[in-house]
């Protein structure tokens, strides 16, 4: 424990202030991943715990900005600076295995865009269609980021229409459900998505002339 203590601190203020503010859970977690000599680490049989992935994301934040901060200024090492990207790469990984939140694919997306890692940006899709509920990938769709945009309206775009018709009925989530439709019609030619939205226009229609 004493050696992990040392290895954060030695890689900077925000760093060691991330990792001191994570629960014992937390910690073992991501030692756990710094333990294994694979880089990989299995899926997490855990519950869901929300707390836990907010450490996480600040934890890898505050890696990341130290990364760049670092980059810039040659501010560590050869040896220091490996050992950042290698600990910001097991926090990521164990992310990734528990998060259930947009905000989380999106800073995942977005790091492994940054680093032009495409393979880890297909696993990300794939992993985001099966874990993120339908409303969190709406609000993934609504991101700042165009490319990650994509990403969450192609796995959309993969769910059922029937699914997709419920999120109709949110007055948040309803636009990006809607041009999920529009994409099974146009680019995969559903019969089921085109009847949908072919109804909603004619609904919309009809309110218009009544107006």
């Amino acid at each position: 424990m004493e050696k992990t203590e040392r290895r954060f601190e030695e890689l900077g203020g925000r760093v060691a202030s991330a990792w001191e503010g994570l629960r014992p859970t937390t910690r073992r977690a991501v030692e756990r991943a710094l333990q294994t000599a694979s880089g990989s680490h299995g899926a997490s049989s855990a519950a869901y715990d929300a707390r836990s992935e907010m450490e996480l994301s600040r934890l890898l934040e505050a890696l990341d900005e130290r990364a760049r901060e670092a980059g810039a200024l040659e501010a560590l090492s050869a040896e220091q600076s490996r050992e950042l990207v290698r600990v910001a790469d097991a926090c990521a990984l164990v992310l990734r295995t528990g998060a259930r939140s947009a905000e989380a694919f999106a800073q995942l997306l977005e790091r492994a865009l940054r680093a032009k890692d495409y393979a880890r940006v297909d696993v990300l899709a794939d992993t985001i269609a099966s874990r993120l509920a339908p409303g969190e990938v709406c609000e993934l769709a609504r991101h700042e980021d165009p490319a990650v945009r994509a990403i969450a309206h192609e796995s959309l775009a993969q769910k059922p229409p029937g699914v997709l018709v419920e999120l109709l009925g949110d007055p948040v989530d309803a636009e990006v459900a809607r041009e999920a439709l529009v994409i099974q019609a146009d680019e995969y030619d559903s019969e089921e998505a085109r009847w949908i939205v072919s109804t909603l226009e004619r609904v919309e229609d009809a309110e218009d002339e009544g107006e």
